[in-house]
């Protein structure tokens, strides 16, 4: 399918949908939710009955062969509030780890009770984050052991959005250490499994509408029908990585540069799963941009200062003209990597990185601005750009950091240098 930027009149209607639930019921209890960091339980309840919290609805949205209805969604709900956004798709990072990993029969069983339904909602959390792990999913210190029919499980998990408080926890443990990150299984945790409790709820700088939570493993016992996949299919998977690992061997120095392209092709194996999950992220950066940029030139379309509007002043009028075309630029980047995720097309030049880089550093950048456009009523709590500020700050970190990002790119320009490098002697001086 070829790329287009013409929306689909679905897309469209969801777009529009999606909107008016931001405009008519986040945003009037936003800085509420913020300063209680109280969970919105009753904008959940608003979003099922609207359709926008539901299983059903990411398993609609996953299969658009142009991959934007997604991020689509994400920019409108995160135009609304960044903390309330992610307590409605929180349970979707969960369903997209079951719909990975899962058995059909196990899809079929735990998608439903991700989401409940109007009247019953419920929440699901991934849990892989570790206290010393940051982005290494490789360096998992939660383990898993079968005994009888059961699997006991050992861990600690941080910064797991719903951590403690869902109904359908998705764990991440490791099985075979020496089968590196093929060694691991995902289990289904539900709550008020024996063993599983919250060491605390985090207090946070921003987004703190949305419940983040640090969780304990201690000798928890789950059927051994709650390894998703099954127990055969890990076996496969721990054969085929004890191998990887037994064949890593140190390399002489006359070995290394021929290698680098392979180094990077594992990386970029290891790496895939993120990159496709990055232009998502990327999206709801996007929407807390948008809201900044556009609330900043309202702001400025409507104050005076020497007798003009202050939106007529270059210093004013420039880094919001700035803004405008990285924003633009950012969605570009962002709806490139998501259509390239749905047609399952490699990350050859690190595309997800890329968008993600660029959206939540301009979320940054965006509501910053805003403050100070706005000077000292900016800094205050009378109007939500502080706010935005302190939520946009996540996305620098969550998902991978910036550092992070850089890193992916700059092993995929090395990979191209080793692919095609240049004349020699255009890289000599004369």
């Amino acid at each position: 399918m070829s790329f287009s930027l013409e929306l689909t009149d679905e897309q469209s209607e969801l777009r529009d949908k999606t909107h008016q639930f931001a405009r008519d019921v986040i945003r009037p209890v936003a800085a509420e939710y913020d300063q209680a960091q109280e969970f919105p339980w009753p904008v959940l309840e608003e979003a099922a009955r609207h359709g926008l919290y539901g299983w059903e609805l990411y398993a609609q949205l996953s299969v658009d062969p142009t991959g934007l209805s997604l991020p689509i969604l994400m920019e409108e709900l995160f135009w609304g509030c960044a903390g309330i956004g992610l307590s409605i798709v929180m349970p979707a990072l969960a369903l997209a780890a079951i719909r990975q990993a899962a058995t059909d029969e196990q899809l079929i069983r735990w998608a439903p009770e991700c989401f409940g339904t109007p009247g019953d909602i419920k929440l699901a959390a991934l849990a892989v984050t570790e206290p010393s792990g940051g982005s290494d999913i490789r360096a998992i210190q939660t383990r898993a052991r079968r005994d009888g029919d059961d699997w006991v499980i050992d861990g600690h998990k941080v910064f797991i959005g719903n951590g403690g408080i869902a109904d359908v926890h998705v764990v991440v443990a490791t099985v075979d250490p020496e089968a590196g990150h093929r060694g691991q299984g995902v289990f289904i945790v539900p709550k008020g499994t024996s063993g599983l409790s919250m060491l605390r709820k985090l207090d946070k700088l921003g987004c703190r509408a949305s419940h983040t939570g640090e969780i304990v493993l201690e000798d928890c016992r789950v059927p051994a029908d709650q390894l998703l996949g099954g127990w055969e299919r890990l076996q496969e998977r721990i054969a085929k990585g004890r191998e990887a690992e037994q064949g890593r061997k140190p390399l002489t120095p006359e070995q290394e540069s021929g290698a680098a392209s392979a180094v990077q092709r594992r990386s970029s194996a290891a790496l895939g799963a993120f990159e496709r999950t990055r232009p998502m992220v990327a999206a709801q950066a996007i929407g807390i941009a948008r809201a900044a940029i556009e609330f900043a030139r309202d702001y400025a379309a409507h104050r005076e200062a020497f007798g003009q509007a202050i939106i007529e002043n270059q210093g004013v009028a420039f880094p919001l003209a700035d803004l405008a075309a990285e924003l633009d630029a950012a969605r570009l980047l962002t709806w490139r990597a998501a259509w390239m995720a749905a047609q399952r097309k490699p990350f050859e030049n690190a595309e997800g990185s890329m968008s993600k880089l660029k959206a939540s550093e301009l979320a940054v950048r965006a509501s910053e601005q805003a403050i100070q456009t706005m000077g000292g009523w900016g800094y205050i709590k009378d109007f939500p750009v502080e706010k935005w500020y302190r939520d946009a700050k996540l996305y620098t970190i969550f998902e991978g950091t910036s550092e992070i990002q850089r890193l992916v790119i700059g092993r995929a320009l090395r990979a191209q240098a080793s692919a095609d490098p240049l004349d020699q002697r255009m890289l000599s001086p004369r």
